[in-house]
């Protein structure tokens, strides 16, 4: 138990809540604010939330201390890459679990329970939060096993 509780496990589930914020939280604005279609908005939310999130796991997570130009390159096409697969799933299946209405389960779940859940009740935000639960911990998998595997710690 010690071991599944490490530093590096600590640092990747706050910023990979960080992440979840950015990715959240410029969803509901492009959504709301900007009247993106769901898929643009998921789309756009994403890159925002790889750009942090390359940035946070190199510096802190993984402390991948190189700033070698060929090894930060081989490194962010890794990251990036690997954000790129789970990122098609999360952009394929956020709109899918839409149009197979789960968000609406929720939503007549918690009016059930007496809960307003209306501030949450941005559209697609059900799926998101499901789609996010799987991509976080593929996101560790990659990150750990490819990415971030021949860290340098010295530049």
């Amino acid at each position: 138990m010690k071991k599944l509780f490490n530093k590096e496990v600590i640092m990747y589930l706050i910023f990979g809540v960080l992440t979840t914020v950015v990715s959240w939280g410029t969803y509901t604005v492009f959504v709301n604010l900007c009247k993106m279609s769901v898929f643009w908005a998921n789309l756009v939310s994403w890159v925002c939330a790889v750009t942090f999130a390359y940035i946070t796991n190199k510096l802190w997570v993984f402390e991948s201390k190189s700033w070698e130009i060929k090894f930060v390159l081989k490194e962010a096409v890794s990251f990036f890459a690997s954000r790129g697969v789970t990122g098609v799933i999360e952009i394929v299946c956020v709109p899918l679990l839409v149009k197979t209405s789960f968000d609406n389960l929720f939503y007549n779940l918690f009016e059930k329970m007496g809960v307003g859940m209306k501030i949450l009740f941005t559209d697609g935000i059900y799926s998101k939060v499901a789609v996010s639960f799987v991509i976080i911990i593929l996101n560790y998998v990659f990150s750990k096993l490819i990415v971030f595997k021949n860290k340098k710690t010295k530049e």
